[in-house]
């Protein structure tokens, strides 16, 4: 039998509850952004008395609903929350009145408040009331769950989740350009359930003309995303179907700032919204993430081709990734997945150590595809391009 210390078990059953906690703010995906997902536990003698999860942008927190639920049995008992109690009046009170108020006498939290009216100051307020204070249980797991929110504040621009389906033998496409369907079903209902979570949805112009996508969540996810179109000299057709749907669901088209001006009027004309950016590719990229910060845009994804996934890559602007590998051989020197075989096409590395690494979250089946799920590792640290 195991024996532990008073400490070590209090540790272990922080991050039980810790665990629990994370487990609900996940139900918040695609509700709550641009807020960041957070889940709180209330226990008294180790019993859940009280949970709570932020559900949707402007509800009421996570703590105030758990608080809400465990009532007076909250007085001298633990709230475990994945972020920081917020100490500002925005859409809703300040948290950390009505955790003080509740009488409960630790707190332990997750991660601090990177906002800049926070970062911390909740913490030192419920210490000063004599609340127990700890910090960082469980750290690395809500530092992900909190990746996107983190990224935005302290960069200004979205999380950008990089996608894409390839055979076995790297190729995204056969000799003849066919694409559709190198995945599976339910690897393409994937797809789907991640679009109807995020905000925006890029291709290039390439992807747009060959294969005519919608770019819709079908079913119908909690969020709409806009489509964005980069396309240099506005050669999007009008006949497209997503010309033809602009006015029923948002989409941009990113085009240089010398783009035919007939062309941009044609577009504007037929509901589609028309950004203008100079500079080459990587510096227009870069100027649409930051415009999307501005919009408040929180997740972002890239469905391709592989020019587009190359100038993100190149530009250290990707963080996440989404490989579908289906069970399939193409081959052919000539198939669409540039001369050195790959489905990420830009600049490229030209040594091994220079290499873009990717941790891996999971890698599971997909019907019959396998789909692998990464981080991209950032040298020296996690910055974000």
């Amino acid at each position: 039998m195991a024996i532990f210390s008073r400490e070590s078990v209090a540790n272990e059953s922080d991050a039980i509850f810790m665990h629990r906690a994370i487990e609900l703010a996940q139900k918040g995906e695609g509700r709550v952004e641009p807020n960041p997902m957070v889940g709180a536990v209330i226990t008294r003698n180790n019993i859940v008395v009280g949970e709570g999860f932020h559900g949707a942008f402007g509800g009421p927190h996570a703590e105030t609903i758990a608080l809400g639920i465990a009532g007076e049995s909250a007085r001298g008992g633990t709230l475990y929350v994945t972020l920081e109690p917020c100490c500002h009046t925005g859409k809703t009170p300040p948290c950390v009145d009505a955790v003080i108020a509740s009488g409960v006498s630790r707190v332990v939290v997750a991660v601090e408040d990177p906002f800049p009216a926070m970062m911390g100051r909740s913490l030192e307020l419920l210490k000063k009331t004599g609340i127990d204070v700890t910090l960082g249980t469980c750290r690395k797991e809500a530092d992900r769950l909190m990746a996107p929110y983190q990224k935005l504040i302290a960069t200004k621009k979205p999380w950008v989740i990089a996608k894409w389906a390839m055979s076995l033998d790297g190729r995204i496409a056969t000799t003849t350009g066919e694409s559709r369907w190198i995945s599976s079903e339910a690897s393409r209902a994937q797809v789907h359930h991640l679009r109807g979570r995020i905000d925006g949805i890029v291709i290039g112009i390439g992807t747009a003309i060959t294969d005519d996508p919608l770019l819709t969540a079908r079913p119908k996810g909690v969020r709409t995303p806009v489509r964005i179109v980069l396309d240099s000299h506005a050669r999007l057709p009008i006949a497209s179907q997503l010309v033809r749907s602009a006015k029923e669901v948002p989409l941009i088209v990113v085009v240089e700032n010398g783009a035919p001006h007939a062309s941009v009027q044609s577009l504007e004309q037929l509901g589609c919204e028309i950004m203008h950016f100079s500079g080459n590719r990587s510096e227009r990229i870069i100027g649409l993430l930051e415009e999307c910060g501005r919009r408040r845009m929180t997740n972002l994804l890239v469905e391709g081709g592989a020019e587009v996934l190359g100038t993100l890559f190149d530009s250290c602007c990707v963080d996440e990734t989404w490989a579908f590998i289906a069970p399939i051989l193409i081959g052919g020197e000539n198939s669409r997945s540039q001369s050195s075989g790959g489905s990420v096409g830009g600049n490229g590395r030209k040594l091994l150590l220079d290499a873009i690494g990717i941790e891996i979250e999971s890698a599971k089946r997909s019907g019959g595809d396998l789909l692998i799920r990464g981080v991209v590792q950032r040298p020296n640290g996690p910055k974000h391009g």
